[in-house]
C-alpha cells in the first residue's frame, strides 16, 4: 500500500487528542483539509538584508502552490544573519552559529508539528546549508528553493558586484583609487533583492544543492527579481507532492556519490571554501562516510571550468542568460566531472534531468570549452601538516604557483590586519596568520575585511593568509582557512610566532611550520591555554557543542563521533 501523503500530520489531525484540532478549525481548515499533507516552509526572516528581504513573499507563493496541489503550506520563521552587514563586527560571530540554529529550528518546528515535508528557502549564505542539514537529520521528504541572485550593479557602463565594493575600498585606503570613485561603486553595486551574485558562499551552495540533488533544476540560477522565480515557487509543491507519493527521502538522495558530485561541482565553478565546510557538515548529518581527505582527492583532479568572480568577472545572472545551472551541470557531466546516475528531488536521475538541456554555446566567456579548462586543478585545495593536523582549506584563484613559502605575521584581530596593510607593515612574501577566531573561540566569523585588504596591487598574489576562521567566497588571493584544530583548543596555529617560516604545496597537499619539533614542544609547554568565556548566550551554547572545522562544525552533542 502506498504511503499516505499526510503520513505524519495525521498523527495530529486524526490523533488521539481531538482537542488540538480546535486550533486547525481556527486557522480556517475545512473537514477535507484534515486529510491533506501539511508542508512546513522554512523562511529565513530578515527584512534588514537584501538577500532575505523577499523571503516571506516567496514563501507565500510556495504556500499558494501547495493549495493548488491540494496540500497545505505553512510558512515558519528561522533565524537569519547577514554575513555582509556583520563583517568585521561582533555580529560576525553569529554567522556560522545561525546555520546550526536554522537546522535546529527547522527540525524543531517540522518534527514538533508533525509536518509531512519541509521546503527550505535559501536566501543568504547559511540558509540553504541549515535547511539541508535539517532535511538530512529529519529524513522527511523535502527540498531547498533558492531565493535567487541579486542583479549586477553598474559603474561606468560595466557590471559590478559586492566584490568590486571591497576591492575598491581597499584600493582607496592605500591611495590606488580616489575615495569618491570607490564610494560611487559602493552606492551602485547592490541594486535590489537577492543573494550576492558571484561565486561566493550563497551561489556556491545553490549550485552545489542542484548538483547533489536537493534543489530543483534551474532554481539556483534564476535571479531574485525575475518573474521565473515567482513561477518556480508556485510550482515547487508539485515536486514535493511527487516526493511524498514516491516516498523519496533526503538520505535516498544524499549518497556518497552525490557528495562527490557536489564537491567536484564546487571545484569546477571556482566556488567558495564555505561550500566545503557545509558539505562536510551535511555528510555528518546524513551519516555518509565522506571526509576532508576525500574532498582533497576530488579537488586535486577537478579542473576549473567557470570564470565567475572572484576568479573572473562573471555573475550568476550571466549563467542564467546562458540557460541556467542545468546547462553548466550538463557540461560537467559531458566532461566526466560528475556522475549522472544519482537520484534527485525530481524523482529522476541527474542524467534524466539534463537530457533535454542544450549544450553550452561557444561565444561566451563564463564556461570554458570541454577539454580547455581555465585551470587544470581546483582553486580550492586542502593541505595537512604540522600546522594543520586536521586540515586547512585554501582558496588560491589569483596565485600562479601551487606552492608558497614565507614568514609569519601573527594577528588575533581582523581589523589589525587592515591597519597593518594601510601602514605598509605587510610586505610581499609575508604569511598573515590570524588565529583565535575559530568555532569555539569566536563562532568562526568571516574575515573578508582582512583578506580584502590584501587585494591591493602590491600584495595581491604575493602574500598568503592562514586562519582558523572563515572567509567569504568574495575573497581572492592565497587564502588558507578552517585551520583545524583551532588555536583555542590547542591547535598548532596558536604556537606560530612572528618571523616563523611557513610553506605549503597545494598539489602535494602539505603545509609545514618550519620550526623544530623540540622548539614547538617548548612553546607548547610554556603555553597557557586560556578558558573560552562568551558573554553572548547563543555563542556560549555554540562553543560548548561545536566540533572542529574538518567535521563541518556540526554539534558534537548530536554527532558524538565528531571531536
Amino acid at each position: 500500500m502506498a504511503q499516505a501523503l499526510n503520513w505524519n500530520s495525521q498523527n495530529l489531525t486524526h490523533g488521539w487528542q481531538r482537542g488540538v484540532t480546535a486550533f486547525y478549525y481556527g486557522l480556517g481548515f475545512s473537514d477535507d483539509d484534515f486529510n491533506k499533507a501539511q508542508i512546513g516552509i522554512g523562511v529565513p526572516l530578515l527584512d534588514g538584508n537584501l538577500c532575505n528581504v523577499h523571503a516571506y513573499d516567496l514563501a507565500k507563493e510556495i504556500a499558494r502552490g501547495c493549495k493548488t496541489a491540494s496540500m497545505i503550506g505553512l510558512p515558519f520563521g528561522v533565524p537569519a544573519v547577514s554575513d555582509n552587514i556583520t563583517q568585521g563586527q561582533e555580529g560576525g560571530n553569529a554567522s556560522l552559529p545561525s546555520r546550526n540554529m536554522i537546522a535546529n529550528a527547522a527540525e524543531c518546528v517540522v518534527s514538533a508539528h508533525s509536518y509531512d515535508a519541509l521546503i527550505g528557502l535559501h536566501h543568504c549564505d547559511k540558509n540553504g546549508p541549515g535547511f539541508a542539514m535539517a532535511l538530512a537529520r529529519l529524513n522527511y521528504p523535502g527540498l531547498v528553493v533558492s531565493g535567487g541572485s541579486i542583479m549586477p550593479g553598474c559603474h561606468k557602463g560595466q557590471d559590478i558586484s559586492i566584490l568590486d565594493v571591497y576591492d575598491s575600498q581597499a584600493s582607496a585606503a592605500v591611495g590606488a583609487m580616489e575615495q569618491s570613485e570607490a564610494d560611487q561603486i559602493l552606492k551602485t553595486a547592490c541594486p535590489g533583492p537577492g543573494g550576492c551574485g558571484i561565486a561566493a558562499s550563497f551561489n556556491t551552495w545553490g549550485i552545489a544543492l542542484e548538483a547533489i540533488g536537493l534543489m530543483l533544476p534551474f532554481s539556483s540560477s534564476i535571479p531574485a527579481i525575475d518573474d521565473a522565480k515567482k513561477n518556480e515557487c508556485q510550482n515547487v509543491a508539485s515536486a514535493v507532492k511527487n516526493l511524498l507519493e514516491q516516498n523519496i527521502r533526503p538520505r535516498d538522495i544524499l549518497t556518497r556519490k552525490a557528495f562527490e558530485n557536489a564537491a567536484a561541482t564546487i571545484a569546477a565553478v571556482g566556488g567558495s571554501t564555505n561550500g566545503i565546510l557545509h558539505l562536510l557538515a551535511l555528510a555528518r548529518e546524513a551519516k555518509v562516510d565522506f571526509h576532508l581527505q576525500d574532498v582533497q582527492e576530488i579537488l586535486r583532479k577537478t579542473p576549473v571550468y567557470c570564470n565567475f568572480a572572484p576568479r573572473g568577472k562573471k555573475t550568476m545572472v550571466d549563467l542564467h542568460h546562458l540557460g541556467g545551472t542545468p546547462v553548466l551541470l550538463k557540461h560537467l557531466l559531458k566532461a566526466g566531472i560528475i556522475d549522472g546516475d544519482c537520484l534527485t528531488v525530481t524523482g529522476k536521475t541527474l542524467t534524466e534531468n539534463l537530457s533535454g538541456i542544450e549544450d553550452v554555446i561557444l561565444d561566451q566567456e563564463l564556461i570554458a570549452p570541454l577539454g580547455q579548462p581555465f585551470k587544470d586543478y581546483a582553486d580550492i585545495q586542502v593541505c595537512f601538516g604540522n600546522l594543520a593536523p586536521g586540515g586547512i582549506v585554501f582558496k588560491v584563484s589569483s596565485m600562479q604557483e601551487s606552492h608558497f613559502s614565507g614568514t609569519a605575521c601573527c594577528f588575533d584581530d581582523a581589523k589589525a590586519v587592515v591597519e597593518a596593510v594601510e601602514a605598509e607593515k605587510i610586505k610581499p612574501g609575508n604569511i598573515i596568520v590570524l588565529r583565535n577566531l575559530g568555532p569555539v573561540a569566536s563562532g568562526m566569523p568571516e574575515v573578508l575585511v582582512a583578506t580584502a585588504a590584501l587585494a591591493v596591487p602590491e600584495l595581491d598574489g604575493k602574500v598568503a593568509f592562514i586562519s582558523d576562521t572563515r572567509v567569504s567566497g568574495v575573497s581572492h588571493g592565497a587564502i588558507g582557512v578552517h585551520c583545524s584544530p583551532e588555536a583555542a583548543v590547542g591547535g598548532p596555529i596558536g604556537l606560530v610566532q612572528d618571523g616563523d617560516p611557513i610553506s605549503f604545496d597545494l598539489l602535494k597537499g602539505q603545509i609545514q611550520l618550519e620550526v623544530s619539533d623540540s622548539e614547538l614542544q617548548q612553546r607548547r609547554d610554556n603555553w597557557s591555554l586560556a578558558p573560552v568565556v562568551h558573554s553572548r548566550g547563543y555563542l556560549a551554547d555554540f562553543a560548548a557543542t561545536v566540533s572542529q572545522a574538518h567535521h563541518g562544525c556540526v554539534s558534537k552533542a548530536l554527532i558524538q563521533t565528531c571531536e
